[in-house]
Order: C-alpha cells, then sequence, then structure tokens
C-alpha cells in the first residue's frame, strides 16, 4: 500500500535533545504559530484507506440518556452527525429528533424535575473549557447560563423547584474550583463556596416531607486518587469537616436513607473498593468483601434503592440493593454481556436507565421501571452495512513481569485467519499492535470494541494490557507507579513486547509488534520507542507526553496538581521525572514514530509533540507529525477520527506488514 509518510520538514524551534528542559511554554491553539500548525496540518487521505474507517465508525449506540419523570420522554447525546449533539425520543424506539446542532460538541448535563428544561454543556474544538446552557425540552434556542473563554463550567445539581441549578466553574482562579447557586428565571448566580482546590457538590440531602435543601455535601480533591469531604447545614449555615482530612485517601460519598447516615465507597480498609454504611464515625460494610472493585454507586433521590457496579477483572456487573435494610433487590438477567451497568434514574425514583454491552453489538440502552418491573428498550444503535456479529471477542491472556512480581493481564483480539491451530496451522504468525490505555488510572476492558476491529480486519492481533497502575486490580496495583516508584514497573511496556516475540512465534518466525497509545498510552508508546528501543518496531503516540517536566510546567492549571499527586513533584522528584521522560532517551529512537496531536489539547500541550518531533527530523528518524488545529485530547470530529485512524493504520501497515 503505498505511504503516507510525508517528507521530513525542519520546524524554526530550537528544542535540544534529552536531558533538556522547558524549552517550550503555554498551550492551546495560541501557543503555536499558524506557520507550526499549516506545517503539520493532516492531509487527505485516500477514499480506500479512509471507507473502511468510516464504515466501522458508523456502528455506534447513542448514550444512555436520561428519562423524562413521567417516562414519555428520552434525552440523549450521540455523534451521528459527526459531532456530538443532543436527541430527543418522543416514545421507546421512536424516531429521533436532533434538537441541538452545530460544529461545537454539546451533551445532555441535566433536566430539570418537572421535564420542561434541559441543561446542556457545549465545547469549543477541543478546548475542555465547556459552556452551561439551558433549553425548552421541546427543542428551540439554548440560553447560555455561563460560556467563558479558558473557564470550565460544569453543572453540579439541579433543584427540586426546577429553577435553581448550581454549577462549578474555575473563572476566579485557573487552578481552583468553586460552586454557584444560579437562578433560571432572573438569571442571577450567587457564589456559595470560596478559596483554593477543586471543589464539586457530592450530594444534596432534600427532606422527604417537605421537599427542603437540608445539607449540602462538598467534595475537594486531594489528589488524582485523594479526595476530602465536608458537610454544609442549610439552617445553621455552618460547614463542617465530614470526612478526608489530611489522609490522601479514596472516598467517595452520598447520604443514605438519613441525614445523619453516609455511603462511602473506599479501599480504605481492604484491598479493593467496598461500600460502607457511615454513621456515628463508624464504617459497617454493605457489599461482600470480593477479590474485585465496586466501581461505583448510586442512590435515588428518595433513598429507596442503590445501584452498584462490580468490576471483576474488566466485566461490569449490576447489583441493586434495598437502601433501608441492604437487601437484595432482582433485576432482569442479561446473558453473555460483558458490561451491565446503571445510568440515570428520575428524580421520582421510578425510572432508571440500564446499559447492556456485549463483543459483538453495539451498547442496548433499556428503561427499567421499578413500579411495574418492566424493561423497556428505547434506544436503537445503528450498524449499517456491517455485521457486528462477526466482531472478534476478546481473550483474556497474560505476560509475566521480569521481577517475577506480578502478571499483566491482557485482553486479545485474534480474527480466525492469525488464530494457529492444529487444525489451520500458519506459516508465520500475523503482525502484533500493542495498545496503552490511558490515565494512567485507566483500565483496558472488554466489550463491543470498534478500535480493536478495525487492526482486525487489517490483519493485525490487537492487545490491550492493564500494567501496573491500572484501575480494576486493587490498590496495591493501582499504585504501584505513583511518582518514584513508575521506575519500578515502567519495564513492564517492555515486557509485552518480550512475552510476544518469544511465546507467539510461529516456524521460528518473531512477529513484527508495533506499540500505539492516546495520552498517558501515548507517553507509553513514546517510551517503548526510546527507552525500550528495539522492543518495538513502529510507534504511534497519540496526544502523549514526551517529557514529564514540561508536561507539569505546562498542563491547565487546574490538572496540575492531580497529576503531579500521580507522576511526581517537579521539584522533590525532579531527577525521577528526567529519568521517567521520553526524551531523555531520544538518541537510542531508531524506529518509525507516528505523532498526533490536538492545537487545543489542555491536558498534554501541544508543545509536547512538537519538541519529540523536533529531535526525530534532527536525527532524520522515519517520522510524521500530524496536529489537528480544531482537536484538543484527541479527536472528537468524525472525519478527524478518520484521518486519526487512517494515518495510524497505514502507518503500521507500511512497518508491520511484509
Amino acid at each position: 500500500m503505498r505511504s503516507l509518510i510525508f517528507p521530513i520538514i525542519l520546524t524554526s524551534l530550537t528544542i535540544s535533545t534529552a536531558p533538556a528542559m522547558a524549552q517550550y511554554t503555554g498551550l492551546g491553539r495560541n501557543s503555536v504559530s499558524p506557520e507550526i500548525l499549516q506545517r503539520y496540518a493532516p492531509p487527505a487521505l485516500p477514499p480506500e484507506v479512509t471507507r473502511p474507517i468510516e464504515s466501522i465508525l458508523d456502528v455506534r449506540s447513542p448514550g444512555m440518556g436520561m428519562v423524562t419523570p413521567d417516562g414519555k420522554r428520552m434525552f440523549f447525546t450521540w455523534s451521528i452527525t459527526g459531532t456530538s449533539q443532543v436527541w430527543r425520543l418522543d416514545g421507546a424506539k421512536k424516531f429521533p429528533v436532533q434538537i441541538t446542532g452545530g460544529q461545537d460538541a454539546t451533551t445532555i448535563a441535566g433536566m430539570t424535575p418537572d421535564g420542561k428544561h434541559l441543561l446542556l454543556s457545549r465545547d469549543r474544538q477541543g478546548e475542555e473549557a465547556p459552556g452551561l446552557y439551558f433549553q425548552s425540552s421541546n427543542g428551540g434556542k439554548l440560553e447560555v447560563i455561563q460560556h467563558l473563554a479558558g473557564v470550565r463550567t460544569t453543572l453540579q445539581y439541579v433543584g427540586n423547584d426546577s429553577r435553581t441549578i448550581y454549577f462549578s466553574a474555575n473563572d476566579i482562579k485557573p487552578d481552583s474550583v468553586v460552586i454557584y447557586r444560579y437562578d433560571l428565571q432572573t438569571k442571577q448566580k450567587v457564589q456559595i463556596s470560596g478559596g483554593d482546590g477543586i471543589w464539586w457538590i457530592a450530594d444534596v440531602y432534600v427532606n422527604p416531607q417537605t421537599g427542603n435543601r437540608e445539607k449540602f455535601l462538598f467534595g475537594k480533591a486531594t489528589g488524582s486518587q485523594s479526595r476530602e469531604y465536608y458537610e454544609y447545614d442549610v439552617k445553621t449555615r455552618q460547614t463542617t469537616p465530614m470526612l478526608g482530612q489530611g489522609e490522601q485517601e479514596d472516598y467517595s460519598v452520598q447520604y443514605g436513607v438519613s441525614a445523619d447516615e453516609y455511603l462511602v465507597l473506599t479501599p480504605k480498609f481492604s484491598e479493593f473498593r467496598r461500600l460502607y454504611r457511615y454513621k456515628d464515625q463508624k464504617f459497617t460494610p454493605i457489599t461482600p468483601e470480593l477479590q474485585a472493585d465496586v466501581s461505583d454507586f448510586s442512590i435515588d433521590e428518595q433513598r429507596q434503592r442503590i445501584l452498584y457496579s462490580i468490576n471483576d477483572g474488566g466485566y461490569t456487573k449490576l447489583i441493586v440493593i434495598a437502601a433501608n435494610n441492604f437487601e437484595t433487590i432482582q433485576l432482569p438477567e442479561f446473558t453473555n454481556a460483558d458490561h451491565v451497568y446503571a445510568g440515570t434514574t428520575t428524580r421520582n425514583g421510578r425510572y432508571t436507565t440500564i446499559g447492556v454491552e456485549t463483543a459483538t453489538a453495539p451498547r442496548l440502552s433499556y428503561v427499567y421501571d421499578w413500579q411495574t418491573q418492566k424493561l423497556t428498550q428505547w434506544v436503537v444503535p445503528s450498524a449499517p452495512e456491517i455485521d457486528t456479529s462477526k466482531f472478534v471477542a476478546a481473550k483474556l491472556e497474560s505476560y509475566p513481569t521480569r521481577d517475577g512480581n506480578a502478571k499483566i493481564p491482557m485482553f486479545v483480539y485474534r480474527s480466525p485467519q492469525c488464530e494457529n491451530t492444529p487444525q489451520k496451522p500458519l506459516e508465520k504468525p500475523c503482525p502484533v499492535v500493542v495498545n496503552f490505555h490511558g490515565g494512567p488510572e485507566g483500565q483496558s476492558i472488554p466489550g463491543f470494541n470498534r478500535y480493536a476491529q478495525l487492526f482486525v480486519n487489517a490483519g493485525f492481533v490487537f492487545v490491550d494490557p492493564n500494567v501496573r497502575g491500572s484501575e480494576g486490580y486493587g490498590k496495591t496495583w493501582l499504585n504501584a507507579d505513583n511518582g518514584r516508584d513508575r521506575l519500578n514497573v515502567v519495564t513492564d511496556i517492555e515486557d509485552a513486547s518480550i512475552y510476544i516475540r518469544e511465546n507467539w512465534q510461529i516456524n521460528g518466525i518473531i512477529p513484527k509488534v508495533g506499540v500505539v497509545g492516546g495520552s498517558y498510552g501515548g507517553y507509553a508508546a513514546l517510551m517503548g520507542m526510546s527507552k525500550f528501543a528495539g522492543s518495538y518496531d513502529a510507534g504511534v503516540s497519540i496526544v502523549g507526553i514526551s517529557n514529564l517536566l514540561t508536561f507539569l510546567e505546562n498542563t491547565a492549571p487546574y490538572r496540575r496538581i492531580l497529576r503531579i499527586s500521580e507522576y511526581g513533584d517537579p521539584v522533590k522528584d525532579r531527577q525521577a521525572l528526567i529519568d521517567l521522560s521520553p526524551v531523555t532517551y531520544s538518541d537510542r529512537i531508531k524506529a518509525p514514530l507516528l505523532i498526533i496531536q490536538g492545537a487545543n489539547d489542555p491536558r498534554v500541550p501541544v508543545g509536547e509533540a512538537l519538541q519529540i518531533q523536533q529531535i526525530l527530523e534532527q536525527k532524520k528518524i522515519p517520522s510524521q507529525l500530524v496536529i489537528f488545529p480544531d482537536e484538543g485530547h484527541g479527536s472528537s470530529k468524525r472525519s478527524n477520527q478518520v484521518l486519526e485512524i487512517g494515518y495510524t493504520l497505514d502507518f503500521f501497515k507500511k512497518h508491520l506488514q511484509d
């Protein structure tokens, strides 16, 4: 196939090789010149490359949505137009009506309890500085509540009066978030919290007899995985520390059946997250001791039912218990499902949306009526011209680490054409692409995976590892890569390739292995190509970090404190950050590398891509940099997604397939 690797073009930037630090400043599109954006703008791809990708991307399921209190309407987010917009269904499986439009990604954030208005979040070109809007549930013009340049405005809570809402914003200090109360009728906002830190409303206790808001639970992030909680009493106007102060512990908290009872999800007392009842400063477990995380939970506003999810090695189970006695409430059975999870519950507690996902079909969205115990499918996914029953299901395998302390779980996608069996032996192995997830606290999971299927269709074996530092395998695993400890486990990146090369040979032929990833996965790909040069035959880094120091110095202020707790302090851990930065080992890079970046990325600045590309160009290593001027942390527009995947697949075909 024709190559899409374009001639090397030297930039005017002055960026030294490792371990030079802080050679760029700022983030976002304005941090680079128009000439740079034009130089690395994504060229068009031929139809034979884009058409198969477009077909797979047409296979999609709308968002799970929110149901009106009377159960007659649903509102959901769907990207069928190429950009996320909000749609309405006037009944189960009715024809969807689009109620927002344009080129800015718009999602549903909430609904007033009377069902008459929607609260919408709208972003611009991937900046991740969304504004908050409201609109009639019948459609029509959007009215802005707040949308400020460079400010993240996020809905927190909608009052029972369908008039009062609460939202958060970092409009006073870029690295701190405050809470506002806003009146939808008078358009007046009042600041109700202040000070430094990243705050949110974790829950609101409403008196079931009077309907009045009595107490607020405020959460404050103290690190990437640690939180503190404070309680505000509306009557006394007093704020009291409630949980987590000085602990650096992972807590998620909501009210239980009463204002003096709390539900707390934490791994504090065991290896895995467990749900507890917290009352009179005493923790009582209400979920069983499992070798799996309770990954999340919710309780309806009527304080009747608790819904929680179990992350069992990447597979998701949904459990429901009564809020008063914690006895199990039966749900309909979903056979052969990889994931069953809850969406939102109506304010009156009657309807809950439930998502069900298998390996061979897009997610199905249902509405469960707790009163009639009836389950109804509302949203119909789309799969034009594609037989999804032929999608390959993931197989759970593992590889050992060199220190002998762990086996890394990995989900492997192989087509029948790449299965080496006694009945149908292969002459040589298929090439392999190893995909590292983002986070780094993320987790690769099985299920319906369009991205993996594109690689399978192209003749690759696709591998999704969950290296140490990933979610879902206990707190020891999750925290294994924090700060300096990452030096001890970053070898998991190379060990994947070592295992594949040694164990997936056929007739003595070693498979070619490529590495790809986005965000932290992009960083992992760069480390695989630099520190562990020779372990991978080609690499693709998508919005990846090339230098942990410059990343921490230039990422968005609201993220910096959280990322420092994960990666390390730029002063105290400076040498460790240098030792963990791909640019430090840039002199080792020999294999071809593709870098993809969004200019508006507020998480990983565009400078991270430019500084590693400069080095590649100076060393005359076959490389390509693609910068999307209208994207942020990954491609959200369908047209750009097609290009991003197209460049990636074509790159690996050129360098991994004979």
